[in-house]
């Protein structure tokens, strides 16, 4: 048993989740802005319906020994992104279905000699195929975030988080680090689960060579109203729940009192040596989505030098965030997949 299993499910829950958002949107939604800047909700999925295809690619080298370049450049990538991005709803829908049908096929059509073969994206580093999957969670789980439609950092699973913290840290941007340490804490536990950590501590990589991205992140960090539906009431699938209130019968009981937890939060990882700049703390699934630029920082502290650690609702005096991604995958991944990663 290998970990491709494990990551199939992943990505199947994660597409379903997509391809839901993505039906609930009318034309008036996909013209809207997303959190990208410059980009509609349109250019969003016009990139997913592509990328897809764009690792079929990959799959296909893969498979045959003959490369396949991800995309045939970068000009004809972006083009194609422009030429989609004003296409109804409904067409938006069809084509991240069928790409995402297409890739299905070729994860499940791919013989298990053929996962060790090493492809490569837009840039350096080769990485062997079953990291593909890897890589199309990453688009998937991120870009859904930048739709503003509903779906963001604390719909995240704990293995998505967990995986792309581990991939941060082991390819992070010494060179241009705005951070020297990060501290990681217990989140407080979520109804109906343990508070087991998301992360454990393990020693600072060796800096990468050369920063490399597949696709620019944000200038700079997403503000809250660039994350708003702007083009009047969403639909209800765009809008979360509210919590249910406590029943009646509690409620008009005299003598109850409310049930007070307090979190006092632990730390579970420490990333020291990354550069220049102050040390910074918060949970996991807040530090990721304040480093890929998925908020502002929401949650995520600055750690005064000569101070004992408080913590704070966070945002406050933080420095812009690194590069991310600096490369597309971690340049000593095993050939053979793994029974876990990470």
């Amino acid at each position: 048993m290998t970990v491709l299993a494990a990551l199939r499910a992943e990505l199947a829950s994660a597409t379903n989740q997509l391809l839901a958002t993505a039906a609930s949107l009318s034309d008036a939604h996909v013209r809207a802005p997303s959190r990208l800047p410059g980009w509609t909700r349109g250019h969003v999925l016009a990139h997913l319906a592509a990328n897809a295809d764009s690792y079929v690619s990959l799959l296909t080298w893969a498979r045959t020994g003959v490369r396949t370049p991800q995309y045939s450049s970068y000009e004809s990538r972006a083009a194609a992104i422009e030429a989609h991005a004003l296409q109804p709803a409904a067409l938006h829908l069809a084509h991240l279905e069928d790409g995402a049908a297409r890739f299905a096929a070729a994860v499940r059509d791919l013989p298990d000699r053929a996962w060790s073969a090493r492809v490569e994206g837009m840039r350096p580093p080769p990485h062997p195929a079953w990291y593909v999957l890897i890589r199309r969670l990453r688009e998937v789980g991120f870009h859904h975030v930048d739709l503003a439609a509903g779906y963001g950092p604390a719909d995240w699973p704990d293995p998505f988080v967990r995986r792309e913290l581990h991939d941060c840290h082991t390819t992070w941007p010494h060179g241009s680090s705005t951070v020297s340490e990060i501290i990681l804490l217990t989140p407080p536990p979520r109804p109906g689960t343990s508070s087991a950590p998301l992360l454990t501590n393990e020693p600072p990589p060796t800096p990468a060579a050369t920063p490399i991205t597949d696709r620019p992140p944000p200038t700079h960090p997403v503000t809250p109203a660039a994350a708003r539906v702007s083009d009047g009431p969403p639909p209800p699938s765009l809008t979360r729940p509210m919590t249910p209130a406590a029943p009646a019968a509690h409620r008009s009981m005299p003598d109850s009192q409310p049930v007070t937890t307090h979190h006092r939060p632990e730390i579970v990882a420490r990333w020291r040596g990354l550069g220049e700049g102050p040390a910074v703390a918060g949970t996991p699934r807040d530090m990721l989505a304040w480093l890929t630029g998925r908020s502002s920082g929401q949650g995520v502290s600055l750690l005064p030098v000569g101070q004992s650690f408080m913590p704070g609702p966070g945002g406050a005096g933080l420095p812009p965030p690194p590069p991310w991604l600096t490369m597309p995958a971690p340049a000593d991944l095993p050939a053979t997949p793994p029974k876990d990663y990470p």
